[in-house]
């Protein structure tokens, strides 16, 4: 689960898979790196015009295949992360992940398995958004046939995305990389107040929204803004990450993997999918699998060789379970229209 982004908006995807150009994969790979560079900088990393950068990204944005977005770390602000797993009669299955979708705690909603299964990332950030969801609401959702709800204990991979189709040379990627903020962070939990969450609302609906919006929107002075955005990256609570159908770089195969790791080798285990392209999340979790993870592949014979020789190659993985993506609901805080 990339970090949670509050947000309602919706969008509508392309009905056909769209393939970026090389222009689109270099803007895309800049803004991986730096979510806020200006349109001018990109383009002469890139060596076009700032304007052919700017009409790019906004058609890509209205398309539904682009966007920043300004998302938290749950963990650097004392939220709960929960993995949550339902299945469903195949009738009932697309009302309830709607409906999860419209939760502002939810940030990622997915059917998998032909379309019987849900699963669902939440953000608690109080006990008793959590006990509501997962005590009182999902148990008592008619025709669900089984639910499991299981702790994120522990992140190996996840937050900003790492697409495995970069364009741009080291030094690109250098010449784009933000100066990162002075240190202001104390170790400890990052309190937000009223403010901040009007400043990260307004951020999860768009990364790049102007200074001058955001201070509209806080009631904050620019400087003030600057400041807090600042305080809040450098502290990790906050960063900037891009939105995007895996379909656009080529990548048609997404699913879930729940694993049984031995304790002992749990970490190795974990440590390992970091490091692995194809995964773009990896944690510990509380349940009989403690190991669960997202991938991304080129098609279905490449999720079988990772499955039987990246996977298969690990110490210490005893069952392993996997479930496609049949459709994205719900992702990085975005409701997706079919």
């Amino acid at each position: 689960m990339p970090g949670a982004a509050f947000s309602d908006t919706v969008y509508a995807l392309p009905v056909e898979s769209v393939i970026f150009d090389e222009v689109d994969r270099g803007l895309t790979h800049a803004l991986q790196v730096d979510g806020r560079a200006p349109f001018g900088r990109i383009g002469e990393v890139l060596g076009v015009s700032d304007q052919t950068i700017a009409r790019r990204y906004r058609r890509l944005r209205s398309a539904g295949m682009l966007r920043v977005v300004g998302a938290v770390d749950p963990w650097r602000l004392g939220y709960a992360s929960w993995a949550i797993r339902l299945r469903c009669a195949p009738d009932a299955s697309g009302p309830i992940a709607a409906a999860l979708a419209r939760r502002p705690d939810t940030v990622w909603v997915h059917l998998l398995s032909g379309g019987t299964e849900i699963a669902c990332g939440t953000v608690a950030r109080t006990p008793e958004e959590r006990d509501t969801l997962l005590l009182q609401r999902l148990p008592r959702t008619a025709r669900v046939t089984s639910f499991t709800a299981h702790s994120l204990l522990h992140l190996y991979a996840g937050g900003k995305v790492s697409w495995q189709g970069t364009t741009l040379s080291a030094d690109q990627v250098e010449r784009l990389r933000p100066v990162p903020p002075a240190a202001q962070d104390d170790g400890g939990t990052v309190v937000l107040d009223d403010g901040d969450q009007a400043l990260l609302t307004a951020l999860s609906h768009d990364g790049r929204t102007p200074h001058a919006e955001l201070a509209a929107v806080t009631g904050w002075s620019e400087s003030t803004v600057r400041r807090r955005m600042d305080r809040l990256v450098s502290a990790g609570a906050l960063f900037y990450d891009i939105d995007m159908p895996a379909e656009c770089l080529g990548y048609r195969t997404e699913a879930r993997l729940w694993m049984s790791v031995r304790p002992a080798e749990l970490a190795a285990v974990g440590n390992a999918l970091a490091g692995h392209p194809e995964v773009s999340f990896a944690a510990a979790t509380t349940g009989p699998d403690n190991l669960m993870a997202a991938v991304t592949c080129r098609d279905d014979h490449a999720l079988y060789r990772y499955l039987t020789e990246r996977i298969g190659a690990l110490d210490g993985v005893g069952n392993l379970e996997t479930a496609p993506v049949i459709r994205t609901v719900k992702r990085a805080g975005t409701v997706l229209k079919p």
